[in-house]
């Protein structure tokens, strides 16, 4: 897994030989900052990171300047990597949330600027996940979820979905409660 830009640009970090992470491709990241940075500024907005798994995004943001990042993750092994990678880019600003992503959405009083996810795709309740980010106001003002899904999942009718990114299987899918409630 590498990072792509900014403080940590380049630098390389082993991926772990674990399951249950299916890392978001070098590919697909690199083409999702390149739309995320016409956006936002990172050093400036709240970021959450939801299902972590091997914490490449968080890693990505931190190298980027975002200080506010919060990562959920409930697989104790990827926890470990996260907490050891961090301590070894010496990342600062991120809190690590070892518990089930759905728990966390329903018990956070927090609120993000910009929120992704990157289920596994077979989650059964994979599609819920834009109604609950809604629902539970996560979403700041004018910010963004995005989720992360491949080709059997289409949001194009949601009512708080705003475009779509898709690079081969992988989908981004972008929501934003601004302008709706």
């Amino acid at each position: 897994m590498r990072i792509i830009a900014g403080k940590y640009g380049g630098r390389v970090i082993q991926s772990p030989e674990f399951s249950p992470t299916r890392p978001t491709t070098n590919i697909a990241k690199e083409a999702l900052f390149n739309s995320l940075e016409n956006y936002f500024n990172f050093d400036k907005i709240a970021f959450l990171d939801l299902f972590g798994g091997t914490g490449q995004l968080s890693y990505e943001m931190a190298s980027r300047g975002c200080e506010k990042i919060t990562i959920v993750e409930q697989y104790p092994k990827c926890v470990q990597f996260i907490e050891k990678t961090k301590a070894l880019l010496e990342i600062k600003g991120m809190t690590i949330m070892p518990m089930d992503v759905f728990k966390y959405i329903a018990m956070s009083k927090d609120k993000f600027d910009l929120i992704f996810a990157g289920p596994p795709y077979p989650l059964a309740n994979l599609a819920e996940l834009p109604d609950l980010i809604i629902e539970h106001q996560l979403i700041d003002g004018e910010g963004w979820f995005v989720l992360e899904h491949n080709p059997k999942h289409n949001f194009k009718k949601h009512p708080n979905y705003i475009k779509q990114k898709k690079y081969g299987q992988t989908i981004f899918s972008i929501f934003t409660n601004a302008g709706k409630n």
